[in-house]
């Protein structure tokens, strides 16, 4: 079914410029009553304002019409053991604010878990309307559900079976939907980091654990128990079975074990390249078995760049055997991947509840890095 004529409307006016009657009945081939008429139904929503226009010649200028971005709020949260992240986004994805703060205790109960969350979120709110925000995107360690229910998680468990959908809505009076960080991840790669221009991506999380997210034909992969991608603990050897841990044995963290084998120490740089070859066969059988267009390393041991990555494609390649010419590259977003993840998420699954008047596509998103500056 053809998308109304408002959210043809909203989505060019929220995408391009501001514009007049006459140019957005050109762009999107519609009468200038049509559009007329949809946008006193953005108007109605506040998705739109009157601007001045341009003048041409002598006269009153045409009046123009732009996107009201700063009508609402969309937040995404990324909810971890070592840090927990929060970004805030106006209506046309521009982030106005985030922050980071340490991680949830693992250790606490679920209610407890949860208002940590919740004082974050609320803190990073501070000087912004709370009352705006009309969707909240959930990432974190663990299967969760279509219908946004955590099924398993090796590092929350107590989250299994609690409601925190309804729990997080209720507090905020908004929908909020849920998925897993390394999915989130991949989304966001995609959307906007190192697999945009690619429809088929195999991402890898490679830090405390391995962990796999996948884009098929440009959609994410949930599978049919919603574990696509849960491979650390079956594709590689000497990880932890139950956890997905990787076991090290001549330090404590990678890192350690890299600084080890940059100065030259003969049992770190055996173990680093016994993991990454055995890291390499992992991602060899996931490559033959979906045939992506691109490999994207993320987590934590990607920091190491090259020094990760040169070995990496030399040890997929060998136990691949053919000549595929697959990029393998390192995440563009690191850290901040999940938690623009979640964001993606919120737009993605709540469009019709942000918008009011349909299903908007996800905006392109922009960190406070790369804030829009005014036309």
């Amino acid at each position: 079914m053809q998308s109304s004529t408002a959210v043809r409307a909203a989505t060019w006016l929220r995408d391009t410029q501001p514009a007049g009657i006459t140019t957005l009945a050109r762009d999107l081939s519609l009468s200038r009553t049509s559009v007329e008429n949809a946008l006193a139904v953005l108007e109605g929503h506040d998705l739109v304002v009157g601007v001045p226009g341009r003048p041409h010649g002598a006269g009153r200028p045409a009046r123009h019409f732009a996107f009201h971005a700063a009508s609402g709020l969309v937040a995404g949260i990324d909810i971890g053991v070592y840090s927990l992240r929060v970004v805030v986004a106006d209506l046309a994805g521009t982030t106005m604010v985030a922050s980071t703060s340490e991680g949830v205790d693992p250790s606490l109960g679920p209610a407890e878990q949860l208002d940590v969350v919740i004082r974050q979120l609320r803190d990073t709110l501070a000087g912004l309307d709370p009352r705006q925000l009309r969707a909240i995107g959930i990432s974190l360690p663990g299967i969760v559900d279509g219908a946004g229910n955590v099924v398993a998680s090796v590092i929350f468990p107590t989250w299994v079976g609690f409601d925190l959908v309804g729990e997080l809505g209720d507090r905020f009076g908004c929908p909020v939907v849920i998925d897993n960080g390394v999915r989130l991840a991949t989304v966001a790669e995609h959307h906007m980091g190192s697999g945009r221009r690619f429809d088929d991506v195999l991402y890898l999380s490679v830090g405390a654990r391995v962990a796999a997210g996948l884009i098929l034909g440009g959609q994410p992969r949930r599978g049919a128990h919603n574990v696509a991608g849960d491979i650390g603990r079956v594709a590689f050897r000497g990880i932890n079975e139950r956890t997905g841990q990787i076991r090290w044995r001549c330090a404590n963290t990678a890192k350690k074990v890299f600084e080890l084998a940059r100065g030259h120490d003969a049992q770190a740089m055996r173990e680093l390249s016994e993991f990454i070859d055995e890291l390499g066969r992992g991602i060899a059988t996931v490559v033959m078995a979906i045939d992506p267009a691109v490999v994207v390393i993320g987590g934590g041991m990607s920091l190491a760049d090259e020094e990760l990555l040169d070995p990496l494609r030399e040890s997929m390649q060998r136990h691949i055997g053919l000549p595929l010419g697959l990029p393998v590259i390192a995440s563009r977003l690191g850290a901040e991947a999940a938690v623009h993840g979640a964001l993606i998420f919120a737009f993605t699954q709540c469009a019709g509840q942000i918008y009011k008047v349909g299903p908007l596509p996800p905006p392109t998103i922009t960190p406070m890095t790369e804030r829009r500056l005014p036309q």
